[in-house]
């Protein structure tokens, strides 16, 4: 479409407002909602937000000293101007009147350049990535959203949930009867919003559910997930439910949440090399593939979730799965900005291409064999992810040293606040003890 398309558009369909919108760091939409009439003068000359939009941390608070410190990116919440991209536009289907676009920011921190730039350096050694994605997530029936004025804390108290399937009914027809008409509302509103729904699945655990997407060039594929999750949370809501991304809820017998990537390259794809670069990085990528304290809560053995560094063909246990003519990372959560975690694909398979490299002997027991208990392990919190992040010399080169080093910043910020927190495992342990 062209701005002139979308014009015409708005003015057929009545269209009211339009939401003007770009993935933060941590992939959350954000961004401004306009009429209809200021609409071509956004469209001409885009849109000014504040920069602290991309200086926070999930509980939004600012994770950068723009007021004392004189060094710090985008002192004094100076402004970023949003430009919108025509080809994004797209009805909200449970809101008529509405419609979204979204956006590229006019900054080094942007999301979707980011990813365009791996996508940029694949091309000039005339290659082309294809990807596709399988999203856990979960969907519970909130009894109480938490809105007394006292719960209005940073971030907000969390809701009070109940099941809305039993559980521990993995791909049970019964179950998914159950839930039938929740599923196929965020189907619908996916596949009108131009995404293109493969499967929907009733999952592992309690209220676990994945659907997954066909294939594409990995900007569309982070743009349909973004909008998938986005969607998700808005249609629940509507619907008196939470639909979470958390990698691993602190609900009794909830399963953790992978978001797991498939990858090939064409027209001629080295899978030894790719998957090399994906074992080798993958310690510093897990900053980009697994961003927040609770994502390391994930990996215990024999859950479906990698502990290791390795390969195997078709072990659902390893970090990486190597398939006919594709290889899976499954060390990626559903807690990640897909923009980031397809970027650190490109960038660390790339590098294999490019050392030419042997990935390591496959593993037969990814969890307890003595090849499995040889390799390297994960990192087993973000501390030890910010720390592989931060020495990785590949990825400061393919990132730039400014985004690097603003990435970092923002996840010490929330591991410092983890770290200050004081919780109910040691109070339990040590008030009354000691």
């Amino acid at each position: 479409m062209t701005a002139d398309d979308i014009l015409k558009q708005v003015a057929r369909d009545g269209i009211e407002t339009i939401r003007v919108v770009f993935p933060d760091p941590h992939g959350v939409l954000r961004g401004k909602t306009v009429t209809a009439r200021a609409l071509p003068g956004v469209l001409a000359e885009g849109l000014r937000v504040p920069s602290t939009l991309l200086l926070k941390d999930v509980s939004h608070r600012t994770a950068f000293p723009v007021w004392a410190d004189e060094d710090a990116p985008m002192r004094g919440a100076s402004d970023v101007t949003l430009r919108p991209d025509p080809s994004t536009f797209r009805k909200i289907p449970w809101s008529p009147q509405s419609a979204m676009m979204h956006c590229d920011v006019e900054s080094p921190f942007c999301a979707r350049g980011i990813l365009r730039r791996g996508e940029e350096a694949l091309a000039e050694k005339g290659l082309r990535a294809t990807m596709g994605v399988e999203i856990e997530f979960q969907v519970f029936r909130v009894l109480d959203p938490s809105l007394a004025p006292e719960q209005s804390t940073m971030p907000g108290a969390p809701p009070q949930v109940e099941n809305t399937t039993q559980g521990y009914q993995y791909l049970t027809e019964t179950r998914y009867a159950e839930v039938e008409p929740m599923l196929d509302r965020l189907r619908r509103g996916a596949e009108e919003m131009g995404i293109d729904v493969r499967s929907v699945e009733v999952e592992m655990g309690p209220s676990q559910y994945e659907v997954t997407f066909a294939p594409g060039p990995p900007s569309q594929v982070a743009e349909q997930a973004v909008n998938f999750r986005m969607l998700a949370k808005a249609l629940s809501h509507r619907h008196g439910m939470l639909a979470s991304f958390m990698p691993k809820p602190a609900l009794p017998n909830a399963v953790a949440n992978g978001w797991h990537i498939h990858q090939s390259l064409s027209p001629d794809f080295n899978a030894p090399h790719w998957i090399a670069g994906l074992l080798r990085h993958g310690p510093a990528c897990a900053l980009l593939t697994n961003p927040t304290v609770n994502s390391y809560k994930r990996f215990t053995p024999y859950q479906l979730a990698p502990t290791r560094v390795g390969w195997a063909r078709d072990n659902r246990g390893a970090m990486v799965r190597a398939l006919d003519g594709r290889v899976e990372n499954r060390l990626p959560d559903s807690a990640a900005n897909p923009y980031l975690a397809l970027a650190a694909q490109l960038i660390a398979g790339l590098a294999g291409l490019d050392a030419a490299q042997d990935p390591p002997p496959e593993m037969d027991d990814p969890y307890g064999g003595p090849d499995g208990g040889e390799a390297p392990a994960l990192p087993a919190s973000l501390g030890e992810a910010i720390g592989a992040f931060a020495a990785s010399e590949t990825l400061r080169a393919s990132l730039t040293p400014e985004v690097h080093d603003w990435l970092i910043q923002l996840k010490r910020h929330e591991w410092d606040r983890y770290l200050a927190h004081i919780s109910d495992w040691e109070q339990t342990e040590y008030f009354a003890n000691l």
